[in-house]
């Protein structure tokens, strides 16, 4: 028996009769397999995935989440010992596609705007509140966003984005220096909250006017800059830069409401967390589009390479890295990346 009809089978044994049809969804950058299980009286979610640990995670997470009042599928029914598990089924529509939708009409509307206010609000009780407790010897990658993480991401950076689009030469090793010294920096800030690690656009639906999160189960303990800087400089996204700053001056209002925060730290160290993101999220582009083959994700960079040109134009941290101030100062003005489209 396959894992389809398993999880048919899981259905049938929670809610007491068979799911009348079984459709697969696109599972965008995942390796999971999710699924749309419908009878005539409830529509959920059905996921197959073969990384236990993951699995794990995102149950015991989602769970968490969930009772502490947050805005997250309920986990209804798993079997993991076979790698299938049933949730909430949240709707279509993802914050990007609820966005786009908008944007395409009206442009960039205050709705918008407040939709965003509404997700930051909630972010600090995911990274603070239900972080306090939380189970971290459930993260499976690694269990902070510490060292470890940081030289991950870089190399990352580099070896899935540099290594196949920049076409300068660079001495690798003063390259190195520079990540090493950005690490160091980044690695004096507090990490003892939850982060998210994909707090993203994509990541968050939108259900009755309201947003519900997903995609938490590479969450560590980190600093709360990060999550901000994913959402905020989430490339394809393409926010306004004045809805940046507005949104950002709201999370911190909301997330003093739980902690006392100095704000002037926090945005002296705000930069150098959306520079470390975005070299990330271009090591993703580069491996999932060009390594598995997704060429949807090499749309997001010129985005990102947009993001780079406004944050160079910055007084931040990044400036004192001269290697990889340049290089990415030389990307940020590519004219193939900045009009790039796929492989």
């Amino acid at each position: 028996m396959d894992l389809v009809q398993q999880l048919g089978i899981l259905f049938e044994t929670y809610f007491g009769n068979p799911p009348a049809e079984i459709v697969a969804l696109r599972g965008d950058g995942s390796e999971r397999r999710i699924y749309r299980l419908r009878d005539n009286h409830r529509s959920v979610i059905g996921i197959i995935g073969n990384n236990a640990a993951e699995n794990q995670a995102f149950v015991s997470f989602s769970r968490h989440f969930f009772a502490a009042g947050l805005k997250v599928p309920e986990i209804y029914a798993e079997n993991l010992s076979k790698g299938i598990y049933l949730e909430e089924d949240l709707g279509n529509y993802t914050l990007f596609e609820w966005m786009n939708e908008i944007r395409s009409q009206q442009g960039f509307t205050p709705e918008i705007t407040e939709f965003y206010k509404k997700a930051l609000t909630q972010l600090p009780h995911f990274q603070i509140r239900a972080g306090a407790d939380i189970d971290y010897s459930l993260c499976y990658q690694h269990k902070e966003f510490g060292w470890a993480s940081m030289v991950w991401d870089t190399h990352y950076f580099r070896h899935r984005f540099l290594d196949m689009f920049y076409k300068i030469p660079y001495d690798q090793g003063e390259l190195e220096t520079d990540f090493i010294a950005l690490i160091e920096y980044l690695m004096e800030e507090n990490r003892t909250h939850f982060l998210y690690r994909d707090f993203q656009s994509r990541n968050i639906m939108v259900k009755n006017g309201e947003p519900y999160f997903i995609d938490y189960q590479s969450g560590r303990r980190g600093a709360l800059q990060y999550d901000v800087a994913s959402l905020l400089y989430d490339a394809k996204a393409d926010l306004p830069q004045p809805v940046r700053d507005e949104l950002l001056e709201h999370y911190l209002t909301a997330a003093q409401e739980l902690i006392p925060i100095d704000e002037q730290r926090f945005r002296d160290f705000f930069y150098g967390f959306v520079f470390i993101r975005i070299m990330q999220a271009c090591g993703a582009y580069g491996y999932l589009g060009i390594v598995k083959k997704k060429p949807h994700f090499l749309k997001s960079v010129p985005y990102a390479m947009q993001n780079l040109e406004l944050l160079l134009q910055k007084d931040t941290i990044i400036k004192q890295f001269p290697v990889l101030h340049n290089i990415l100062n030389n990307l940020a003005q590519d004219k193939k990346l900045r009009t790039f489209q796929g492989a």
